[in-house]
């Protein structure tokens, strides 16, 4: 299993939006950079990923699952662009914000402290350790 983020503006796509899909889930669309676009393609269903809510509250704040490999996004019909489908998991108990990563040393290679703009980008197994420890979360 890999270990993902997802960061979405709550303004734009909430992870109240994404509960209420349900276990049909949704397409993580409208990503249009190629970095994150080509972590999507190394995605396969079962993977964990991290919903995090950028811009404003800037916290990881609840867990999404992979339930579908990257296919054409359904919002362009440009070839270029992909998308995996993704379902809420569970909250987070406590949101687990970006000041808090960026203060927890054993955090200090993560990806989301050295680019906070990638949309879609890598987790590594102690990284989603460490991160679900701060928050609380068991799953």
């Amino acid at each position: 299993m890999a270990y993902w983020l997802f960061k979405s503006e709550a303004e734009a796509w909430s992870w109240d939006d994404q509960v209420a899909r349900g276990e049909a889930g949704q397409e993580w669309d409208g990503v249009r950079n190629y970095q994150a676009r080509n972590n999507m393609r190394l995605m396969k269903p079962g993977d964990l990923g991290f919903f995090y809510h950028s811009q404003a509250e800037k916290a990881v704040v609840g867990v999404v699952e992979v339930i579908a490999v990257a296919h054409p996004d359904s919002t362009t019909e440009d070839a270029r662009w992909e998308c995996v489908d993704i379902r809420a998991v569970a909250p987070f108990p406590k949101p687990v914000t970006l000041e808090a990563c960026k203060a927890e040393p054993r955090l200090a290679g993560m990806v989301l402290v050295n680019n906070t703009r990638l949309s879609v980008q890598p987790v590594s197994e102690a990284e989603w350790r460490v991160v679900c420890e701060m928050g609380g979360y068991k799953g």
